[in-house]
């Protein structure tokens, strides 16, 4: 059985979709991070960056327990335990792997700053909020062309590297990211969405509830490092 501290951001989406794919029993731990619950010591001994996802497998190498948290560590944890979803020839496996490296290194944090700056931050952030929203679209024409090449960003078959990515593209079209003008990403995004398993996980998000609209002023800094919580 894998303990599996969750709630419902992209990077957490990518978990249950990897999870559900996999056909692994899991049990689904809350983490409310907009109630400060990732700071409490007991999850900080699950992961000392007190962030969320991470796992903790019961039935780990040797059959012994182990802790993986970062989102991109456990799917491909989950990968090399179960053998899917990561190509075994290598050139495939590195073609793979540097769309992986991208939505860790670059779509994730774009995006998020891009959603962070435009709905979160106070007023005067208006050269991060281009910044971002420039970094944003650039990905999003570099996705396009990319799928416009394979069927999969990671080549020819589905893999981690498309389970990483397709959670941060929900929004594109609230983004002013259009179907219209992106096919390649439209017709990607159907097809993983149409997964059984991306269903069912999706369905599963949908479920959880947090204290985002009631959370605290404090709990809001805490969250986003900043007032009290500022370190410079």
């Amino acid at each position: 059985m894998i303990d599996f501290y969750s709630l419902t951001s992209p990077n957490v989406q990518k978990i249950f979709i990897m999870l559900e794919e996999c056909g692994l029993p899991y049990n689904q731990i809350k983490v409310d991070v907009w109630n400060g619950d990732n700071y409490k010591p007991e999850f900080l001994k699950v992961n000392p960056n007190a962030k969320i996802p991470a796992i903790v497998d019961h039935e780990g190498p040797g059959g012994k327990p182990i802790t993986v948290f970062e989102s991109g560590a456990i799917l491909m944890y989950l990968a090399d335990k179960t053998g899917k979803f990561m190509p075994r020839d290598k050139r495939a496996y590195f073609e793979m792997m540097q769309w992986l490296m991208i939505q860790l290194t670059s779509v994730g944090p774009m995006f998020g700053q891009t959603v962070h700056f435009h709905m979160m931050a106070p007023p005067g952030n208006d050269y991060a909020k281009s910044r971002y929203k420039t970094e944003m679209l650039r990905l999003y024409a570099l996705l396009e062309k990319r799928l416009g090449e394979a069927p999969y960003l990671g080549g020819q078959e589905y893999s981690i590297a498309d389970i990483a990515t397709f959670p941060w593209t929900r929004t594109r079209e609230s983004n002013g990211v259009m179907d219209a003008d992106n096919p390649n990403i439209a017709r990607w995004f159907k097809a993983v969405s149409g997964r059984p398993a991306v269903v069912k996980a999706l369905a599963e998000v949908a479920r959880i509830t947090s204290v985002r609209e009631t959370a605290t002023q404090d709990n809001k800094d805490r969250l986003f490092g900043r007032g009290k919580f500022a370190r410079a």
